[in-house]
């Protein structure tokens, strides 16, 4: 072999190391990234996890929201409550002294002079009331025998009244009160013996008589101009259901006017498809970016920013890239120009302006390459980002829509709520959807919510 030869098989073998070198290094590269990602769990703060499962970290509630300058307690302006004097008092004790604690006189013939008054407000022990119908009947001289006629909602020989079914629904599904402590409430409270079989009934007998009512507040979801969405699991039997929310707003208004809830065994789009079977083709929805709310045909759609913003926390430290973080800013933008915009009209010119700033720089970075290799989550989200690119700012052309679904998870909570205090649900999580549906209802449109259960109970 001559020596040009061996140069030329040398360099050809160096070549051939030198590929393997730079092949292991990406490879080294990539177990220190995977190593490092080890160490960032997902909890709260960086993804969608509720703060009940935050296990590693000391504080549980990992909130996205700033410490303000305010100090605890009431604002300024605030409107307390306090207990007020009655001006008329269902019972009046005068006070007056026979004789003089000085000198020992009589007192008891002089006129006396009103000094001062208090109140004190008491709860009269409860008795339940029997109510008997008498059916009474006579021989009419045409020979047919004429009965007295039972009011349509007596069906039984006993049977509990509309008042004690509302307040049945009121404490179960409002104040979360479970099945054994609800008889003994009503035993030592309202001198009422009742078994735990009885409340059951009675549940399903509201729930029954609140159908009509909870049908109408699916017809005005089904026409509103904003409706956030959200879902949940559930324990049914010790098996996992889903209890979804809707929860509409007129873009015209302040507040939510109507919750919806329905549980289902799926959290697939075949229950969503089963509810709007037409879509919603006239409202914008706010959602999670979950895929079954998202295959909703419907004019727009708002993705929550909050959980987006948990996302880009991940991202940021996990895989340490800048792109997430100019995305994170990008977002905050957003919502800074939110709150300063009151009305489209006043926004066009300043704010407009603004507005197609945050636009042309959420192109760029939608068109920033992302190496696949190096960032593959950072990659995969902001794909997710140039898909469903026109639901990111639906907000700022629609000022009442909202950048969040808190509103959508507020009301959601209920159901964890009500599982921590009373476990699973047994086979009565339609009727607390239902009812539960009526109540936040009532409570959004500044209704008294037991006196709307009474009336509805009645009838």
């Amino acid at each position: 072999m001559t020596k040009d030869e061996e140069i030329v098989n040398l360099k050809a073998e160096n070549a051939l190391l030198l590929e393997k070198y730079k092949a292991l290094e990406k490879k080294v590269e990539l177990l220190l990234r995977l190593l490092e990602k080890k160490d960032i769990k997902k909890d709260s703060h960086n993804s969608h996890n509720s703060p009940s499962q935050d296990k590693h970290r000391p504080k549980r509630n990992q909130s996205l929201r700033k410490k303000s300058n305010r100090k605890p307690g009431g604002q300024i302006g605030h409107k307390g409550n306090t207990l007020e004097i009655n001006i008329n008092p269902d019972k009046i004790e005068l006070l007056r002294s026979n004789f003089c604690q000085s000198c020992g006189s009589d007192l008891r013939k002089l006129e006396h002079a009103l000094v001062s008054k208090r109140q004190e407000v008491i709860i009269p022990p409860i008795q339940p009331k029997f109510i008997e119908y008498q059916q009474y009947g006579c021989l009419c001289g045409c020979g047919h025998h004429q009965k007295g006629t039972y009011p349509s909602n007596i069906s039984a020989p006993i049977q509990f009244g509309s008042d004690i079914i509302a307040l049945v629904s009121y404490f179960n599904v409002f104040q979360y009160v479970p099945y054994h402590r609800l008889t003994l409430l009503f035993k030592d409270v309202f001198n009422l013996p009742m078994s735990e079989g009885s409340i059951g009934n009675l549940l399903k007998k509201a729930a029954k008589k609140s159908t009509p009512i909870y049908d109408a507040i699916l017809e005005n979801i089904k026409i509103a101009s904003y409706v956030g969405s959200d879902e949940t699991g559930a324990k049914v039997n010790g098996k996992k259901w889903w209890i979804w929310v809707c929860l509409s707003r007129n873009l015209g208004g302040q507040t939510a006017k109507d919750t919806f809830l329905k549980t289902s065994k799926s959290r697939g789009f075949e229950i969503v498809e089963q509810t709007f079977s037409e879509g919603l083709p006239n409202t914008i929805i706010g959602s999670d970016r979950w895929a079954a709310q998202l295959k909703i045909v419907s004019k727009s759609k708002q993705f929550c920013f909050p959980h987006l913003l948990r996302d880009l926390n991940y991202l940021i430290e996990t895989e340490k890239n800048d792109w997430s973080n100019q995305f994170k800013l990008l977002l905050k933008q957003a919502l800074k120009l939110k709150e300063t915009s009151l009305e489209i009209n006043k926004a066009f010119e300043k704010e407009g302006q603004q507005m197609i700033a945050i636009e042309e720089k959420l192109n760029k970075l939608l068109g920033i390459p992302i190496l696949k290799d190096t960032f593959p989550l950072t990659l995969t989200f902001q794909k997710q980002m140039i898909k469903h690119r026109n639901f990111l700012f639906t907000f700022l052309y629609h000022l009442e829509v909202p950048p969040d679904n808190n509103a959508s998870e507020r009301a959601i909570r209920n159901v964890k709520v009500k599982q921590k205090i009373s476990g699973q649900f047994k086979s009565g999580q339609e009727a607390f959807c239902i009812i539960r549906s009526l109540i936040d209802t009532f409570r959004k449109r500044n209704l008294n919510v037991l006196d709307k259960l009474k009336i509805i109970m009645a009838n």
